[in-house]
């Protein structure tokens, strides 16, 4: 049985958007200030910009410094986080609703005023170059980079969210307010909230703390829709496995086919009971990580399988995932294996919907990509309706075109001229 939330939208002349959830019985509120300003959105000399904005934030206003800033938020005894994706930035809280004056007041401060103090940033710098070392030093994460730069070409799709360690150290306070002046506009701001929150009085509130946002347009490059490229690209690095992706052109966070593809990645490599895992871990034992996803954007996306392997099994490891891909494509999913991925994916939303950071991410998400809410009830119909036959159609359309493959790792001669031969068809 579904909690009977109430939605309510509000986009104030300015063009900021204001959108909550009123939960029955919730003591918390999860506040979150989405603007819709990501990596994609820079120029490759400001590749990472937006992350370093991210961090910044926090790190002191013309009202408080970085401690204040931090004191607040413990005072409250919740939970404060910021996120950079592709597409958005966001700062976000959860609080006792007895504190709600006090988020939007902090949150509102936060994101309008930070001084980007020139020391604050000469130290930040320090802590993304140690992140994007971090990330090159992991190379299951890494290998997800050198993918989308590969798929992705020049598309500001393929640049890395942290940006390189060439554009993260020309950055200085200068940029960074100038940045923001451009881009963080009300047009580009959504408000969401999801717990015990009244609309009226909030949008009153939201109204006065974000009236100093500008409501011109926001000076940056047009978003252009990526062409998804296909071959391979073998990096050579000495360590003990291959880590391997293999990826398709995918659906858009907005394709009606969006559900059927949703299933389409659990049954092929979601879980544990996963096509993928069955076959290659379980099986024959071949790698230890081995998975699909799928990744979706406003334009476009990408059906992605991930596999470690031994670097002697790297053309047999992916051969297997193409075969199963190419199944999914040739073969209807049984019913039984179809509503066992149903009740996986069902069973995950509803289990998310019993938080209140879950619902505030979800009444954003929304909001930002389709600009109205879809209620619980319906999606579950929605994946309800899902038949075999759509499934098969998602697969054969991802292959459409040849994948790409991009491997990190010793990967042998020999081996790597079977996968190049594999994805050439």
């Amino acid at each position: 049985m579904h909690i009977k939330s109430v939605f309510n939208r509000t986009i104030l002349p300015s063009g900021l958007r204001i959108v909550t959830e009123s939960v029955p019985g919730a003591r918390s509120v999860a506040l979150g200030v989405w603007v819709t300003v990501g990596s994609r959105d820079e120029m490759p000399e400001a590749s990472g910009v937006s992350h370093f904005i991210e961090h910044m934030i926090f790190k002191g206003t013309e009202r408080r410094t970085a401690f204040d800033i931090a004191k607040a938020f413990d005072r409250m005894g919740g939970f404060s986080n910021a996120f950079t994706s592709r597409e958005t930035t966001c700062f976000h809280a959860r609080v006792l609703d007895i504190h709600i004056d006090t988020i939007t007041d902090l949150l509102s401060d936060i994101v309008l005023n930070s001084r980007f103090d020139e020391v604050e940033v000469e130290r930040e710098r320090q802590v993304i170059l140690q992140e994007i070392s971090m990330v090159e030093d992991t190379p299951d994460d890494h290998v997800h980079e050198l993918f989308n730069s590969f798929i992705w070409g020049d598309n500001p799709l393929g640049r890395s969210i942290l940006g390189t360690r060439e554009t993260v150290s020309m950055v200085d306070s200068a940029f960074l307010k100038s940045f923001v002046s451009q881009a963080y506009v009300a047009s580009r701001v959504v408000v969401a909230a999801s717990g015990n929150v009244q609309h009226d009085p909030f949008v009153e509130r939201i109204s006065k703390l974000f009236e100093p946002l500008p409501s011109a347009e926001a000076k940056l490059p047009d978003r252009t829709t990526p062409v998804a490229m296909s071959g391979t690209m073998f990096h050579q690095r000495e360590c003990e496995q291959v880590h391997m992706l293999m990826g398709y052109r995918g659906m858009s966070v907005v394709d009606e086919t969006r559900y059927a593809a949703t299933l389409l990645n659990v049954i092929l490599g979601g879980s544990m009971s996963s096509r993928l895992f069955q076959e290659i871990r379980e099986k024959r034992g071949l790698a230890y990580s081995v998975y699909s996803f799928l990744t979706s954007y406003q334009d476009s996306g990408v059906m992605g399988m991930y596999a470690g392997v031994a670097p002697e099994s790297a053309s047999t490891v992916a051969a297997l995932m193409q075969a199963e891909f190419e199944k999914m494509a040739r073969e209807p999913v049984p019913e039984a294996e179809l509503d066992a991925a149903r009740d996986q994916v069902k069973g995950a939303i509803l289990l998310g919907s019993e938080g209140m950071d879950s619902r505030m991410s979800r009444l954003a998400k929304n909001e930002i990509n389709l600009g109205y809410q879809i209620s619980y009830e319906e999606v579950e119909e929605r994946f309800d309706a899902v038949t075999p036959d759509e499934i098969m159609q998602v697969a054969a359309t991802c292959m459409e075109s040849r994948p790409a493959m991009v491997t990190l790792g010793p990967l042998p001669d020999k081996e790597a001229a079977r996968c190049e031969a594999l994805v050439s068809g």
